[in-house]
Order: structure tokens, then sequence, then C-alpha cells
């Protein structure tokens, strides 16, 4: 459903505009839950700041996923930008020492290998 009220927001907003109103409607959202539950909220320690270079990320992916939605076709830019668990698999091998076995292999093998047959 995100995907295709994105692709809907793309035709009238520019990709950045579209992706700030998700963004915005999103953290109300998320500090609604937060409010909600019982409990203090912490930010203490380097959590913050994993959060910040995280969010950092998210928003280049998300403007980079609203602008191929502008331009490109929904079903092949969703199926492209679902596969940043491939991405996440490679940098927790080489920079966490992760360990990888052949149904994972066999598994992102099978996901990029849709991406090559919606795109062609």
């Amino acid at each position: 459903m995100w995907a295709m009220f994105a692709d809907f927001s793309t035709r009238m907003l520019a990709p950045e505009v579209a992706m700030a109103v998700s963004y915005a409607v999103g953290v109300g959202v998320a500090l609604t839950y937060i409010a909600a539950q019982s409990g203090a909220v912490s930010l203490a320690g380097s959590g913050v700041a994993f959060a910040v270079v995280g969010g950092l990320f998210s928003v280049i992916g998300s403007i980079s996923y609203y602008a191929a939605l502008k331009g490109g076709n929904r079903a092949i830019v969703t199926t492209v930008t679902v596969l940043y668990f491939v991405v996440a698999a490679v940098l927790g091998i080489v920079f966490l020492g992760k360990s990888v076995d052949v149904r994972d292999v066999a598994g992102i093998g099978l996901a990029v290998g849709a991406v090559v047959l919606l795109a062609t």
C-alpha cells in the first residue's frame, strides 16, 4: 500500500516534498506511540548517534526512492528498493563478522534474479 500511495504522491508533488510530508506523518505517529507507552524515554548513550546516522541514510534512501518513482516503473522501483537487506547482509558480513550459509546466498541470488526479471 505504501508504495502505491508514494507513487500517487509523486505524480502531484516533487519527490522531496512527498517524502517530507510522508516523514512528518511518520514522526507524528511515532511520537504518539512513544507517548502512549508506559515508562521513561531514555536518550542516553551512543544509541542516539547511531539513530541520527541511520536517519540520515534513511532520508537519502527515501529521497532516492521517491525520485525513482517519479521517473520509473513502480513495480521495478519498489522491487529494487526492497533489496536493502542485501546491502545489510553484506555490511553485516564485512563489518560485524556475521556468517552466511548456502541458503542465505541462494535467497539473495533469487531476490536479485527477481529484480533482473522484472526489469527486462
